[in-house]
């Protein structure tokens, strides 16, 4: 979860007077590492996954699934496994893994201990990694110890013994009615953030997740579980004052949001222009993946109206004041700030020539001054407007120890402000100057899903996308408006199947026949090599896009994109000549000299993607919303209750181990 930085962390009251430095000496960093990377080429694609655990202990006598909190001392073993597998090349290979902490004491992150290149028999190697990395965490577990991959916890913030150990809510970091400090990683990082946060908000976080209503669920339905207490000045009585919305679930700390687990994929780019086209395509990607692994319907023991949970981590790290908000006037804020610092990116980047002014059709607030030191130094438009708008944000954490450093050799401040603009998309700079590592992208909006083929199929099927992209120099922009709509539409209850999503019509640029695709990468397939359907439209402009990041007065481009159902995004229209992600990621494989048996070992993943896509199979939380209103407990009230969640987190246990089948969570597939 971004930098961690070992030193002494300042209050906010002492922080805000340091955050005009770090930025000053944030830009001067990127400005050095701009200078020595910019020209950076690579051989090849790199990439790797990142999986997040919730590691649950049973309490089997009373029939509870509770989070354990001693991950901090499996971190450790699984960190001595590492260190001695460094040294040995034969355990090397079983201990193909890295582990690193996460904001909850009860998470585990974990991810390939070595990139995987881009070849297809490396795509083999993604789901065994995974569940050895499962194994490997279970090795230093108790026996009533296992890691399970849920988005979010169904019954985090509920009163009553929920933790192992217990703790009673309420502290000074979080000052939450519902969660103890004690479940924060402990890393002076953590606590820090979640208590700056708070202090600069000038209030706690609010968070408010439509409740679903069953037949018995109260209208309007008014929570009876919300605690009061008289500790602090934020432990006014939350509905009484608004901060608790009727017909919603209210949460009130960064753990309910931070606490959530996802599945993220970093590449690693030829070369930086390669990775702002990159982060520019997949970008309109993103939407559309949270609807497709929509993986989180319940929260404090509550069904809820949404089924994913990005705005829920929106809403747990907003740190803007009201001022900020548009609440009120500005006066002692300099920005009115539209989006939390968690949230769908407000910008494409890229040079093509394919990126319109257009498409940028949103205001973006950035800084000036930063703007204008980045253009003086030779950082284009529209990488000079992304960095500096980043940097709006203030820095949440500062350590004493990090305040002054050399800015010819280290990033720090820049990372801290980088870390912390959690994007749908990330677009990543070397880690320093003299790193062997590229320049990379992360794609962040998924859901982590329940099993370890799952995730596997997931993270397949977004790098071979990628691939295509570059392969057949695919053009997906929509105006960053319409992207934004997509967003608020993937959190609907079952968005998969019932909504439709903004998507372009025509993906493919105009090309004579027998020729490659513009921009078609060295090295890489060739359009004429694939049965690729031809453009009619014409986006070959030579000229490098430098204004595209203020509202666009140009054309209207309107005509370019539709609503679009997921299935015919990904499984194609063929009434309407559109090929879906899935005909373009086939298609790619066409060109590459893939063997029989590797071909149909990558097929059952992509199998699985379209039959999510089309309904055949459930979304994860679709499926989980079943389980509940079919529990014999349930009282048909939106309540799940200790001994359904109990049932769920070992059902997801068995589905995982391969105990129980699920036709229609997997169909015939074996996990």
């Amino acid at each position: 979860m971004g930098l961690l930085s070992l030193g002494t962390p300042m209050h906010w009251d002492e922080a805000k007077k340091y955050a005009d430095h770090v930025r000053t000496h944030g830009i001067i960093q990127f400005l050095n590492l701009w200078e020595a990377t910019k020209d950076s080429q690579k051989d090849c694609l790199l990439w790797g996954d990142e999986i997040e655990y919730m590691v649950v202990s049973y309490d089997e006598e009373n029939k509870k699934a509770k989070l354990s909190l001693r991950v901090w001392e499996i971190l450790q073993e699984l960190a001595k496994e590492e260190e001695e597998a460094a040294k040995d090349p034969a355990k090397k290979l079983l201990v193909n893994s890295s582990w690193h902490p996460e904001y909850g004491r009860y998470m585990l992150e974990g991810t390939p201990g070595e990139p995987y290149m881009g070849l297809p028999r490396d795509l083999l190697e993604v789901e065994r990694n995974m569940k050895l990395r499962r194994e490997l965490a279970y090795k230093f577990m108790k026996p009533n110890e296992v890691p399970i991959t849920l988005t979010s916890y169904p019954r985090l913030g509920c009163a009553g013994e929920g933790l192992e150990p217990h703790h009673d809510p309420h502290g000074p970091a979080a000052r939450s009615l519902f969660v103890p400090d004690d479940i924060i990683n402990a890393h002076a990082r953590f606590p820090t953030l979640t208590a700056n946060i708070r202090r600069r908000r000038g209030a706690k976080v609010a968070i408010n997740m439509p409740i679903f209503h069953d037949k018995n669920t109260p209208k309007p339905f008014i929570d009876p579980t919300i605690p009061t207490y008289n500790d602090y000045p934020e432990d006014k009585n939350a509905i009484e004052e608004g901060a608790a919305l009727p017909d919603h679930i209210y949460m009130d700390a960064m753990a309910f949001g931070m606490g959530c687990c996802c599945l993220q994929i970093t590449f690693q780019a030829v070369n930086v222009e390669e990775a702002r086209k990159i982060y520019d395509q997949m970008a309109p990607l993103g939407p559309i993946m949270l609807a497709l692994t929509a993986a989180a319907p319940i929260y404090r023991g509550y069904l809820s109206d949404v089924d994913c949970r990005w705005n829920v981590i929106a809403q747990s790290v907003d740190d803007r004041t009201e001022e900020e908000r548009g609440l009120k006037p500005l006066k002692n804020n300099k920005y009115r700030i539209p989006k939390s610092r968690y949230d769908s990116i407000d910008s494409y980047i890229s040079n093509d020539p394919s990126n319109k002014p257009e498409y940028n059709d949103i205001p973006l607030v950035f800084d000036e001054d930063i703007y204008k030191k980045l253009s003086d130094n030779g950082i284009d438009n529209l990488l000079a407007r992304h960095i500096s708008h980043l940097f709006i944000r203030d820095p949440l954490v500062i350590f004493h120890e990090l305040l002054n450093v050399d800015d010819n050799e280290s990033t720090d401040h820049f990372e801290n402000l980088q870390s912390t603009n959690w994007q749908t998309m990330r677009f990543k700079p070397p880690p320093s100057k003299t790193s062997p590592i590229g320049w990379r992208v992360e794609f962040r909006s998924m859901e982590i899903q329940l099993t370890d083929f799952e995730n596997a199929a997931f993270a397949i099927f977004i790098v071979l996308v990628t691939r295509a992209v570059l392969s057949f120099n695919t053009n997906f922009y929509i105006p960053i408006s319409k992207v934004d709509e997509n967003m608020k539409v993937a959190h609907h209850r079952n968005a998969v199947l019932d909504e439709k999503f903004y998507f372009r019509k025509q993906i493919f640029p105009q090309s004579r026949p027998g020729t490659p695709a513009a921009g078609t990468p060295f090295g890489s397939p060739k359009l004429s090599h694939a049965t690729l359907p031809r453009s009619t439209a014409t986006h070959s402009n030579t000229h490098s896009n430098t204004s595209g990041a203020s509202l666009a007065p140009g054309l209207d481009r309107s005509d370019e994109y539709e609503l679009m159902t997921i299935n015919e995004i990904i499984n194609g229209a063929p009434s309407k000549g559109f090929p879906g992600l899935l005909g373009l990621v086939n298609n790619y494989l066409n060109t590459l000299n893939i063997d029989i048996e590797t071909r149909c070992e990558i097929s059952k993943y992509l199998e699985l993607i379209k039959k999510r896509a089309n309904g055949t199979l459930m979304t994860a939380a679709s499926w989980m919303r079943q389980f509940v209103q079919n529990h014999p407990d349930y009282k048909q009230d939106s309540v799940v209750s200790d001994k359904i969640n109990y049932d769920l987190v070992k059902m997801v246990e068995k589905i995982n181990k391969g105990e129980v089948q699920v036709p229609e969570l997997l169909g015939t597939f074996s996990v």
